[in-house]
């Protein structure tokens, strides 16, 4: 099983890139999974989407590359900073460069992160626009790592260890569920009963 982990903030070092790294780690420590693979959209700009975008020698090795890696995992995790109440534009921007044939009928954990106590934004957001197409299925649960700056670091908060503790329970019980839901959709993808040829698009 792989899970891909797509950190969504279009800014270098960014701390929702710092969760992402805590997350893929977390999925090795409990051994989740056998494989995983991240993409950090500060550290990996990506066009634009146009029409065509796909086919432009300047960014069609990248693309390829990038939809390859998405179509083999088996379960994806989205973690996505909150500005000004919205997901960022360059996660906004994965959404349109990749479709049903890398994300359909695949499990999704959505993670926001907030520098104070928001984040509920980014997981409505994530929840409501980014699955029509795609086909993407965002599991019940959902992560919000609030007072990022405080939270899931190396060592426990030592001015909040207490929320620090139960959010790090918080993650691992919604990484567990992640992967129990790849495992029993993994059949279904198999199954031959998904078209995405005739259906292409949700209604």
């Amino acid at each position: 099983m792989e899970i891909a982990l797509i950190c969504g903030s279009q800014r270098p070092n960014a701390e929702s890139a710092r969760v992402g790294r805590f997350l893929e780690q977390r999925l090795r420590e409990l051994e989740l999974c056998q494989h995983t693979w991240r993409l950090e959209l500060g550290e990996t700009p990506l066009p634009l989407w146009q029409p065509g975008v796909q086919q432009d020698p300047a960014h069609s090795d990248q693309l390829a590359d990038i939809g390859q890696r998405l179509a083999a995992a088996d379960g994806l995790v989205f973690i996505s900073p909150e500005w000004c109440g919205m997901v960022p534009a360059a996660l906004k921007n994965f959404f349109l460069l990749w479709g049903p044939d890398e994300l359909a009928n695949k499990p999704a954990l959505p993670v926001a992160v907030s520098s104070e106590d928001g984040g509920a934004y980014p997981i409505a957001e994530l929840r409501m626009s980014s699955y029509k197409n795609s086909r993407l299925l965002y599991i019940p649960e959902n992560l919000i790592v609030r007072w990022v700056g405080e939270r899931l670091h190396d060592t426990l908060s030592t001015t909040q260890p207490e929320a620090d503790a139960q959010l790090r329970e918080r993650t691992d019980y919604a990484l567990t569920q992640l992967c129990a839901y790849a495992a029993a959709l993994a059949p279904s993808r198999a199954s031959g009963v998904i078209d995405i040829g005739d259906y292409s698009s949700g209604m």
